[in-house]
């Protein structure tokens, strides 16, 4: 009996498609009216350990679009950060992508 194939990528697939396979859920933070844009980048940068210019994107997602997409993972890991999330005081959920 012959040893199973490694598994394959179809040649279409970006990357990030690649990665979103593996990572199937999705922290979002949702604007909320209370938290200040520049405490919310404080939080993704000292929670998510992005830098500045990163945490700043997805603050200004969660601004501008109501919400953002600010990390990803196991379903577990996703539940730890909309959990880390709740307790600096914003506002998160998790989804399957």
């Amino acid at each position: 009996m012959s040893a199973p194939s490694p598994v394959e990528v179809e040649p279409t697939q970006t990357p990030d498609e690649i990665t979103l396979v593996a990572k199937p859920w999705a922290t979002i933070v949702w604007n909320d009216p209370v938290n200040l844009m520049s405490y919310v980048t404080y939080v993704f940068q000292k929670y998510f350990g992005y830098d500045r210019k990163v945490a700043e994107k997805l603050m200004m997602e969660v601004h501008r679009d109501g919400k953002s997409a600010v990390s990803h993972g196991t379903r577990e890991e996703m539940e730890r950060d909309v959990q880390a999330m709740h307790e600096y005081g914003l506002w998160a959920t998790m989804e399957k992508q």
